[in-house]
């Protein structure tokens, strides 16, 4: 099965478990190492890098050393463009299939129904799969960033991931459970709440290109094809930078040129000792040239897919490929984690190395080079060359922007597009600057019109005054002439002159008159210009608020539209509604009807007509019952999610200020609270949770707002004398007493301590930590006794003390108990250890001297030798033990405890 694969290299798809031609890479170590140790591991990469087939060999190493593993492909048809409810039923599918579980799925899945999505999930993961799996488990999720295509959010979902790695603390079975995600996106893409992600508790895998010292399964397919092997694969190294689906495919063609060679070479075609083209030859020939019909399978139109996938960040993601194509070594772009970095990163065009970014390799640098680049630019906006300008400007350059037909085009092309907002930008300037320009000329030809009006009434007026200028002096000539031929006529000729000259001189009059109203015709007509000026600016107004109250309209006219499709789908309802009424009405006044001729026929159908009716009314009021509770349901869910993530916030803050142990004991308690039922008991958790937080941020007074809350809650359960709500009513007890130690109410804390003991010692079956799903912890009692002990220890309650001491020590004893019976010898030895220090009282010394081991008490030694052995099988003493524990203390330690042992008949 091996051989098969020998000599064939493989380049479409995932390499099978046998293939000969796999390249072993750092990576596939520390993916190993890392889900060994049972880390979250993330592989994050390119298309075609080596991910699933990676994944394939990592399987098949993990199940060699017993770890059962499952693979779950989310591209898969059966788990895409379905609703939440069916993903995640796939989702469990998938793995009862995978893992071979005996169990009805169906069955199961009606059962779970009630419950959300998520804790199904978590349901399966811990009574199904966990109960019935005893070895170590790896959950593979392949093409992990088709979440991104759900119409649904799965953060829940990345949360839950986090938390079976928090629930490592309570649940010592989730340390055999691990997952390992792989896929094309970066964590801020699947999942953008820090305090919810599991990637920043993961262990990122990076996947790196071939390097020549790991690539001799690919130099043995060369062998004996080529006289220096060695040289050939260096070189194709050279070409594809190591990137594994080119790497194989180059590898691929030169074999098949080798052996195309040769035939040649035996027909007689060429004489040449070693007639092989070069890598280069190969490259050019079958790759980089009329690439687009020769990408088979798809490679590099996956990659100009990936670049154009969203239109509005193409241009941009050009542009910073451009500018890393053509950058010089000192000058060379740093990697800063940007999204358009990020972005063409995940194309695979580029790679980060030492910090700065550089085209993959030397064949995209010749597919995807300046030309190729410009002409894409150029089809992306038709207007690229005056964009890029205006934008290097800094939007200042108007000369660059566009006018006219040009203009035209642009919107035109813009139309059905998903612009970027300096397109936008750009475009909207233009527009401006083209009406701005039409504005100017429209105001030029106005201002010459006025200037041509103004020439005109000036032209008249000279006219109009040299004419009458004329015509008056014509007259006065031709009376001086009668005046000096015709003296006898003298007084009659004055008398005809002077009324001549009277009428000359009204004519000058008319004139001036005519010159006055032609002088008031034009400052009318200057008016008239201006108030025309002035509307044209008030039609220009008018027009932009015309088409802000034509969009305002629209919208309105949308909005109207929808609250008439509503009032149509409401009205439908109601007749809808009607009609039933109606049709209940009817049927009510059948059988009312019947109920009469019952009646009238039978004492005992009228009887059993009334029980009908009874039982209807109470399944009427069953309904409304459930309807309620549902409603109260959900309500009480949204609170809950609610609280929830604010105390995640809280433990994130925790976090950032380095209180670890609190930060994960919130999250435990988050996590605790949905596995508790009682709605009331699960916001008292929460509350005091948060109040926990509170003080460790010294904020006494929230801590206190908090508690009082959470004491309301627990007031209210009504299962608070259950397992549940007695754990609760400790943790809240706790709480408190913390408050008041804080702020020195030293009664305040005995009292609430004091309660939290008196839970304890009167319900040690239902406080018992050590059965699964608890919610206190062995730490919890151990706390609650260490605060009391130290607060009573001046106190004049000597018996009390004792009596707590007395239950401390019990408490260690159930605890070695716990972990003898599991076998736990390590755990086992550790509380042994306590033990004893507890009983002689020297905890911080963390020693015993001769004294106290030859006082320490024979009953205790006898009931730590009997426990031993019987979890042992007679196999472990404790004088076995105490050989082990104390080999490296000084010789007459032992033998001085080996003395008190027989004193104490052991």
């Amino acid at each position: 099965m091996f051989d098969q694969y020998i000599h064939e290299y493989i380049f479409s798809g995932s390499l099978p478990e046998n293939a000969s031609t796999y390249v072993t890479r750092s990576a596939d170590g520390e993916l190993y190492a890392g889900l060994k140790e049972g880390k979250f591991c993330y592989v994050l990469n390119t298309r075609q890098s080596g991910k699933s087939s990676l994944r394939v060999r990592t399987m098949q190493r993990l199940r060699k050393d017993g770890v059962e593993c499952a693979a779950i492909d989310l591209s898969a048809g059966g788990i895409q463009n379905v609703p939440p409810e069916q993903w995640y039923a796939d989702l469990i599918d998938t793995l009862i299939e995978s893992f071979g579980l005996d169990l009805d799925f169906g069955d199961w899945w009606s059962a779970n129904q009630e419950l959300t999505l998520v804790t199904r999930f978590r349901k399966f993961i811990e009574r199904i799969l966990l109960a019935e799996i005893k070895d170590n488990i790896v959950i593979f999720i392949d093409e992990i960033d088709s979440v991104l295509s759900l119409n649904f959010p799965t953060d829940d979902f990345f949360a839950f991931i986090r938390a079976c790695y928090n629930q490592r603390v309570d649940n010592p079975a989730y340390k055999r459970l691990t997952f390992c995600l792989l896929g094309v996106a970066s964590p801020s893409n699947l999942i953008e709440d820090k305090q919810r992600t599991p990637f920043n508790i993961g262990k990122a895998i990076s996947l790196k290109g071939f390097q020549l010292n790991e690539v001799e399964p690919l130099i043995r397919g060369l062998q004996g094809k080529f006289s220096e092997p060695q040289a050939v694969m260096q070189e194709i190294l050279d070409w594809t930078g190591g990137q594994p689906f080119l790497t194989q495919k180059l590898c691929q063609f030169m074999v098949e040129e080798s052996t195309a060679a040769r035939k040649s070479k035996v027909k007689g075609q060429k004489s040449k000792k070693d007639n092989s083209p070069s890598v280069e030859e190969v490259v050019r020939a079958r790759i980089i040239e009329n690439w687009e019909s020769q990408d088979e399978p798809e490679h590099l139109r996956t990659i100009r897919a990936r670049i154009f996938r969203n239109e509005e960040r193409a241009g941009y993601l050009l542009e910073l490929y451009q500018q890393i194509r053509g950058s010089q070594e000192e000058d060379e772009i740093t990697a800063d984690n940007t999204i358009e970095q990020s972005e063409l990163l995940l194309s695979g065009l580029i790679a980060k190395r030492e910090g700065k970014l550089r085209v993959y390799n030397r064949i995209y640098q010749e597919v995807f080079n300046q030309s190729w680049v410009e002409n894409e630019l150029k089809n992306l906006r038709p207007y690229s060359e005056a964009f890029r300008a205006w934008v290097a400007s800094g939007n200042q350059d108007e000369s660059r922007l566009l006018r006219g037909n040009a203009l035209v085009d642009a919107e035109e092309w813009a139309k059905d597009k998903n612009l970027s907002y300096q397109d936008k930008q750009f475009l909207a300037a233009s527009r401006e600057k083209e009406i701005q320009e039409k504005i100017a000329v429209e105001e030029q030809k106005a201002r010459l019109e006025r200037e041509r009006k103004d020439r005109e009434a000036a032209e008249q007026r000279n006219k109009v005054l040299s004419e009458a200028n004329r015509k008056a002096q014509r007259r006065i000539s031709i009376g001086s002439i009668i005046l000096l031929v015709t003296l006898l006529g003298a007084i009659a000729s004055v008398i005809v002159g002077v009324k001549q000259v009277e009428t000359a001189n009204k004519r000058v009059e008319a004139a001036d008159k005519q010159v006055k109203e032609a002088t008031s015709k034009l400052e009318k007509a200057e008016e008239q210009a201006k108030i025309a000026h002035e509307n044209e600016e008030k039609a220009t107004k008018s027009a932009e608020q015309a088409k802000q109250q034509e969009k305002l309209a629209k919208s309105n006219e949308r909005l109207a539209q929808e609250q008439v499709e509503q009032a149509k789908r409401q009205e439908k309802i109601a007749k809808n509604n009607e009609f039933k009424a109606q049709q209940s009405a009817l049927k009510f006044e059948k059988n009312a009807q019947t109920a009469k001729e019952e009646l009238a026929g039978s004492n005992q159908k009228l009887t059993l007509a009334e029980d009908k009716e009874k039982r209807i009314q109470a399944q009427l009021k069953q309904i409304e019952s459930k309807l309620v509770k549902n409603s109260r349901k959900n309500e009480e869910i949204r609170i809950t999610v609610e609280r929830v993530q604010n105390l995640s916030k809280l433990a994130g803050e925790l976090r950032n200020q380095n209180l670890t142990a609190a930060s994960d004991e919130a999250l435990r308690q988050a996590g605790l609270s949905f596995s508790v039922s009682n709605h009331n008991l699960k916001q008292a958790i929460l509350l005091a949770s948060m109040s926990q937080a509170y003080q460790k941020f010294n904020k006494p007074d929230e801590a206190k707002k908090k508690i009082t809350e959470s004491l309301k809650f627990l007031k209210k359960g009504n299962k608070i004398n259950s397992d549940e709500g007695l754990q609760i009513q400790v943790l809240l007890k706790r709480t408190e007493g913390n408050l008041f130690a804080d702020k020195k109410y030293q009664q305040q804390a005995i009292k609430a301590y004091q309660e939290a003991y008196n839970i304890l010692k009167n319900n040690p079956s239902k406080t018992n930590p050590f059965k699964n799903n608890q919610i206190l912890t062995v730490q919890d009692i151990e706390f609650v006794h260490r605060v009391l002990l130290d607060l009573i220890k001046n106190q004049n309650q000597s018996d009390f003390r004792q009596e707590v001491w007395d239950s401390l020590k019990q408490h260690f004893y159930a605890k070695l108990q716990n972990f003898l019976s599991m076998e736990n010898w390590v755990e086992a030895n550790i509380i042994t250890s306590r033990l004893i220090l507890f009983i002689a009282e020297r905890k911080k010394e963390g020693t015993l001297d001769s004294l106290q081991i030859k006082k320490f008490p024979c009953p205790d030694l006898k009931q730590m030798d009997d426990l031993w052995r019987q979890n042992s099988g007679e196999r472990i003493k404790f004088s076995d033990w105490m050989n082990l524990e104390f080999e490296l203390h000084p010789v007459d330690a032992v033998i001085l405890f080996h003395q008190r042992l027989a004193k104490c008949n052991i």
